[in-house]
């Protein structure tokens, strides 16, 4: 068998429309486009995008390198250096901090973020740490728990 043999399967192709050869085919002079105007023209279509001459949509929008995410995880963020101040061994939870003054709003579950430096030992109970933060709350003597929804 050679290449030239390999033929479609029978009924799974159509022959193509004979347009612009008189009116008893169907497709005459205008051959299915109409009379005028430019969809009728030969070189048609009109290339992907293209709006009658209004700038398109594509050259419209900004250009912008990146996305925002669109369920982005919103935090309620402390800092280590802002848990230094509390006493040593205190147990640290969203509702402690607002308590204490250090957060205002409780909306968002807590992450703790390692900028700064904390001598004291504390229990920390929050959603999220960062490694640096980690590490610095079990260096000073303390404890990190990850709690879903705090």
């Amino acid at each position: 068998m050679r290449i030239e043999d390999a033929q479609p399967q029978k009924g799974s192709t159509k022959r193509g429309r004979r347009v612009g050869r008189g009116i008893a085919a169907g497709q005459g002079a205008s051959c299915g486009f109409g009379m005028r105007g430019q969809k009728s023209r030969s070189g048609r279509p009109t290339r992907p995008g293209f709006e009658g001459g209004q700038t398109p949509l594509y050259r419209r929008l900004p250009k912008l390198k990146y996305f925002t995410v669109i369920n982005a995880k919103e935090y309620s963020i402390v800092n280590v250096e802002d848990l230094a101040e509390l006493p040593a061994n205190a147990e640290v939870t969203l509702k402690s901090l607002l308590e204490a003054g250090i957060l205002t709003s409780d909306r968002a579950p807590l992450k703790v973020l390692g900028n700064g430096d904390l001598s004291v030992a504390l229990k920390v109970r929050a959603a999220a740490f960062t490694s640096g933060a980690r590490a610095k709350i079990e260096a000073a003597g303390g404890s990190c728990e990850v709690v879903t929804g705090a």
